[in-house]
C-alpha cells in the first residue's frame, strides 16, 4: 500500500508554486521519508536543490494522465521522461475505459530501470492494484476503513484475502470474468486455498465488457483460468478452442482454463453435484426465470435428471423469460417460453419446483424478487442462484408459505471447489484440517451442510447429537440453523480450535 505517514506531495502549478515549493522544502528539512512532486513542476533547478538539501528523503515524480487511455508507446514515453528527471521513484496514474487499458501498464512496469507506481483509475483499473506486485509495482494503494474508493482493494482485503506480500513474478492468475463483479466471493474462497496447499495464485474479480477482446489481450499462460459469470457464460464458448460437446449443447461455460503446452482455451465443465437416486425434479413441473448462461445449464440437468431417474421426460418444463433466446432454450428442452409477467398467475399445478437463474434480488437490489409471495404457495421447491444476499427476498418468502428453500451459496461453493481443482492441476483443497482453520473455512463447513457427515465420520465422531446433521433439501428455520452451528463449534472445540477464533462464524446465520 502506498505510505501514509512522512510523505508530503506537491502538485502545485502557477502562483501557487512557490508556497508549494516551501512546504516540500520544509518537508526535506524535517527528513520526512518520501517527498512526491509532479512532473510539471519538477524542473531541473527544483529537482536539484531538493536532491542537494535532503538527507535520507527519497523524491517522487509523478504524472496523471488523463482524458483518455494512453497507448503502450506514449506511456512508455511518459515512462522515459520521467526516469530522466533523476527521481529516486516514479509514479503515473491512469484512466482506462475497459479492463484492457490496463495492459500496457503492466508492461511498462515491467521495463522500468527505476521503483514504479502505477495505478489505474476506476472500477477497470482495480487489477492494477491487485496484479501490481507481480509485474514489479513498488507500492499498491488500497482503502482505509469503509470507505470505497472505484478501483481500489480495501487495506483489509489486501492483508487478509489477497496476500500481496506473497505475489510475484511467477505467481498465476485466476479470475472471475464478470459484469457486474463486485459482488463476488470468489476471491474469498481461492486465496485462502492457494495459501494453504502452498500454490503460488492469486484469483482476482475481473470487470469485463468484452470477453472476446479481454481473451486476446491477455493472452499470455500466466492468465491461467477463468470463473465465468453474467453476462458472459454463453459468450465464452465462442471464445474458447475446445468445448465439452454437453457445454456446446448447453450454450454456455462457467470455467476456463488456458492449457500451458500451447495456451489454448480449455472449457472445463464442473458440475454442482452428482443426480441422486431420488431426484427431486422427477416428474415435477420446473419452472425456470432467466435464460442466460446459468439458465441454460439449470434446464438441461433439469430435464436430464428428470429423464434419467424417471426414464422419462417430466410432464412439463416452463421457461419464465422473454426475449427470443427464452423460446430458442424452451424448444431445446421440450418446454415452453412465457413472458416474465405470467408469472405470478402460472399455476398449472401446486409442488412444482422454482429456479432463478437470473439477477433479480442480487444486491443492491435487494428488495426485488421474481414473483410474488401469493403465486410461491403453488411450490415445493425454490432455489434461488443469487448468492449476494445470501437470504434472498425470493427464499425468505418462500420459507414463509412452507416451501424448501435452497440458497445460490451451496452451488457457488461447491463449483468453486471443482474450479480450485481444476486450476490448480488437481489439488483438493481439505477445509477439515483444522491445523490451518481459518473463520472463512468454518463459514465454509456450515454452508456444505450436506459434507458435515463426511466431515464427522472423518473425524471419527460418532456420538449424537453431533452425527446427525440436516440434508441440503430440508426445511430448518434459523433457531435450528444457529443450533447446528453450535453443535459444529462443539465439534470443533472438541478437535482443538478455539472458541474465540469459532464464535464470529455464527454471525453468517444473523
Amino acid at each position: 500500500m502506498e505510505p501514509k505517514q512522512n510523505s508530503a506531495k506537491s502538485t502545485c502549478i502557477g502562483d501557487s508554486g512557490k508556497a508549494c515549493l516551501q512546504v516540500l522544502r520544509r518537508a526535506i528539512e524535517l527528513d520526512v521519508e518520501f517527498v512526491e512532486i509532479e512532473l510539471e513542476v519538477a524542473s531541473d533547478v527544483v529537482l536539484s536543490e531538493l536532491m542537494n538539501k535532503r538527507s535520507n528523503t527519497k523524491i517522487i515524480v509523478s504524472s496523471y494522465l488523463n482524458g483518455g487511455t494512453p497507448s503502450k508507446e506514449k506511456l512508455g514515453n511518459l515512462i522515459a521522461c520521467l526516469q530522466c528527471s533523476g527521481a529516486d521513484i516514479v509514479k503515473v496514474v491512469i484512466d482506462v475505459v475497459y479492463i484492457t487499458d490496463v495492459a500496457p501498464l503492466f508492461h511498462v512496469l515491467v521495463h522500468c530501470q527505476v521503483p514504479l507506481i502505477a495505478r489505474a483509475v476506476g472500477d477497470r483499473g482495480l487489477i492494477s492494484q491487485l496484479l501490481g506486485p507481480k509485474y514489479g509495482a513498488l507500492w499498491v494503494w488500497g482503502s482505509l476503513g469503509g470507505n470505497s474508493i472505484p478501483g481500489l482493494p480495501s487495506l483489509v482485503s489486501i492483508k487478509q484475502v489477497y496476500k500481496l506480500d506473497y505475489v510475484n513474478a511467477d505467481t498465476q492468475v485466476f479470475g472471475v470474468i464478470s459484469n457486474p463483479v463486485s459482488h463476488s466471493k470468489g476471491p474469498l474462497l481461492h486465496n485462502p486455498a492457494f495459501r494453504h496447499t502452498g500454490y503460488n495464485g492469486v484469483y482476482v474479480p475481473l470487470l469485463v465488457d468484452n470477453i472476446k477482446e479481454f481473451f486476446r489481450v491477455y493472452s499470455c499462460n500466466d492468465f491461467a483460468g477463468f470463473s465465468v459469470g453474467i453476462p458472459h457464460k454463453e459468450a465464452a464458448v465462442r471464445c474458447c478452442d475446445e468445448v465439452h460437446p454437453l457445454a456446446k449443447c448447453i450454450g454456455a461455460v462457467n470455467t476456463i482454463v488456458r492449457r500451458p503446452t500451447d495456451g489454448k482455451l480449455i472449457e472445463r465443465r464442473v458440475a454442482n453435484g452428482e443426480a441422486s437416486v431420488a431426484s427431486p425434479v422427477s416428474g415435477k413441473t420446473f419452472v425456470l426465470v432467466g435464460a442466460g448462461g446459468a439458465g441454460r445449464a439449470l434446464a438441461f440437468g433439469a430435464k436430464n435428471r428428470g429423464a434419467r431417474v424417471t426414464r422419462q421426460f417430466f410432464r412439463a418444463l416452463t421457461m419464465i423469460f422473454s426475449k427470443e433466446r427464452a423460446k430458442a432454450l424452451a424448444e431445446a428442452v421440450s418446454g415452453e417460453a412465457l413472458p416474465i409477467e405470467h408469472l405470478d398467475k402460472f399455476c398449472p399445478e401446486n409442488g412444482m419446483i422454482l429456479a432463478n437463474a437470473s439477477a433479480v434480488g442480487m444486491q443492491p437490489n435487494t428488495s426485488q424478487t421474481p414473483v410474488s409471495k401469493e403465486a410461491l404457495e403453488s411450490y415445493e421447491l425454490v432455489f434461488d442462484a443469487v448468492y449476494t444476499p445470501r437470504n434472498t427476498r425470493l427464499l425468505q418468502e418462500a420459507a414463509e408459505v412452507g416451501a424448501t428453500v435452497v440458497s445460490g451459496v451451496e452451488m457457488f461453493v461447491r463449483q468453486a471447489l471443482g474450479q480450485f481443482k481444476l486450476f490448480t492441476g488437481g489439488l483438493e483443497y481439505s477445509f477439515f484440517k483444522l491445523a490451518s482453520c481459518t473463520i472463512l473455512e468454518m463459514k465454509m463447513l456450515l454452508l456444505l451442510k450436506w459434507d458435515i457427515q463426511t466431515m464427522l465420520k472423518k473425524w471419527e465422531v460418532k456420538s449424537p447429537p453431533y452425527a446427525v446433521m440436516p440434508e441440503v433439501n430440508r426445511r430448518s428455520n434459523n433457531g435450528e440453523v444457529e443450533s447446528q452451528a453450535q453443535q459444529l463449534k462443539s465439534v470443533l472445540m472438541m478437535k482443538g480450535a478455539k472458541e474465540t477464533d469459532l464464535d464470529p462464524v455464527l454471525s453468517i446465520f444473523h
